[in-house]
């Protein structure tokens, strides 16, 4: 199966919710999954006060939780792009280091792979502009199957023969889906949410 990451369209009010309340990111990712969110709301209860019924529940935030607007799914070219758009494994510069360092960590929730990261309507503003800027060609040019191994780019597929297997095909399609998102996410006014399933 592997490690898929999503993006999804959110207004700046739910990114500002859910850094306060980080529980309320499964009213995001999973809306009708109402047992998640419970869970993780009371899963900062200790040992003593379960056993003796005295639940400790933080508060709810007051804010209002809004549906995404649009997602996106990189299956697992994410990190294929990130090194295209980098040229690092996991690190990088702002605002192109947003697939793995973007906008601020949802603590303490981990929804998959670790936990999510919320960004606000200007940062996607600022990716929208970067990412302008890089088009098919230019990521092509970055394309460098040998230090993507040596790095251990995730998922180490990018040295396949490509009668087989068109790897840089794969980063190029799932870039221009993001490069979509984003701009219709700029376009939009909207922040957004990153998680790897």
């Amino acid at each position: 199966m592997g490690m898929c990451l999503g993006i999804c369209a959110v207004n700046d009010e739910t990114v500002r919710a859910v850094l306060a309340d980080p529980p309320m990111i499964w009213k995001v990712l999973a809306p009708d999954d109402e047992e998640t969110y419970l869970r993780a709301r009371s899963a900062g209860e200790s040992w003593l006060s379960r056993l003796f019924g005295t639940k400790k529940v933080a508060p709810l935030v007051s804010a209002k939780v809004s549906a995404p607007t649009r997602e996106a799914d990189l299956d697992k070219a994410w990190a294929g792009i990130h090194y295209l758009l980098t040229g690092t494994a996991c690190k990088g510069n702002k605002p192109l280091n947003f697939l793995v360092r973007g906008g601020e960590e949802v603590s303490g929730i981990d929804v998959g792979y670790g936990p999510a990261r919320a960004l606000y309507s200007a940062e996607i503003k600022e990716i929208n502009n970067a990412l302008s800027m890089i088009n098919e060609a230019e990521l092509r040019n970055r394309f460098n199957p040998s230090e993507m191994m040596k790095l251990k780019v995730y998922p180490e597929i990018w040295d396949r023969d490509t009668d087989e297997d068109d790897t840089i095909g794969y980063c190029v399609e799932y870039y221009a889906e993001l490069r979509a998102f984003i701009a219709e996410a700029a376009k939009e006014g909207s922040g957004a949410i990153i998680s790897i399933t």
